[in-house]
């Protein structure tokens, strides 16, 4: 444990529970990547893992049972508990790069046809079939490339939810998946003590991540915050799309 190592581990816990604060989650691609350049990678994934479980209990602060859409939660849950079991399985025998360019190819098409329509929110009839589909795609993509965000995002998005209905049904979501998640991720590692240091040292940033986030997303109006979510999408997706070929061009 370094100063840099300290240093990146603060800044991608700040981030992902500041994105927790602002839209609920679901950009946790953002963060774990960032990490692991300077611990290593599984490693960082169950330390944010265990993270994103604490955040989540303050987070509970914000996103209470009021803004949460509990019939889009009921058709996408039961899909996210297939989808992270079916990860499992994928992950000894499928090509994860393969998966995280299908994922990204889907998000970034998703993101041009909403520009291309001109960028408005629109109010679209729930479809459990499309929310069953969602919750299971995000649960594969959270288990093999950490990018659950993306496929419940081009679920949610299109209903024309309010922003903190929005944000909040997304951060339920995600509260069962982490839990989910937790248990596996902290069974693949043994901490060292430099692991617990780093988890302590991070424990301060959380609240202040997730408060910072909130912050913004009350600035934010109802427009703002579904194009700051659609530029996000394209940020994960670019990313998504450069580690799958990259992945594939290395191995």
């Amino acid at each position: 444990m370094d100063v840099f190592a300290i240093a990146v581990t603060v800044a991608a816990v700040y981030l992902t529970t500041f994105m927790k604060g602002a839209f609920g989650g679901g950009f946790a691609i953002i963060g774990i990547p960032l990490m692991a350049l300077a611990v290593d990678p599984v490693m960082a994934g169950a330390l944010l893992a265990l993270v994103f479980c604490l955040s989540d209990l303050l987070a509970l602060r914000y996103w209470r049972v009021s803004t949460w859409s509990k019939p889009d939660l009921a058709i996408l849950i039961p899909g996210q508990i297939l989808g992270v079991a079916a990860g499992f399985v994928l992950l000894s025998l499928a090509n994860r790069h393969m998966i995280a360019i299908a994922i990204a190819t889907l998000t970034l098409a998703f993101v041009a046809s909403w520009f291309l329509g001109g960028g408005q929110v629109e109010q679209r009839p729930r479809n459990s079939a499309k929310g069953i589909a969602a919750g299971f795609f995000s649960g594969v993509g959270s288990m093999v490339a950490h990018s659950g965000g993306p496929p419940v995002a081009m679920y949610l998005l299109p209903l024309g939810l309010t922003k903190s209905v929005y944000a909040g049904t997304t951060f339920m979501f995600f509260v069962a998946g982490n839990y989910l998640k937790v248990g596996p991720w902290l069974l693949l590692i043994e901490p060292t003590p430099d692991w617990w240091r780093l988890l302590a040292i991070s424990l301060p940033v959380i609240p202040l991540g997730v408060w910072s986030g909130w912050r913004l997303h009350e600035k934010l109006d109802q427009t703002q915050l579904y194009r700051a979510c659609y530029a996000l999408l394209t940020v994960v997706g670019i990313k998504l799309l450069w580690d799958g070929l990259s992945g594939l061009a290395m191995g």
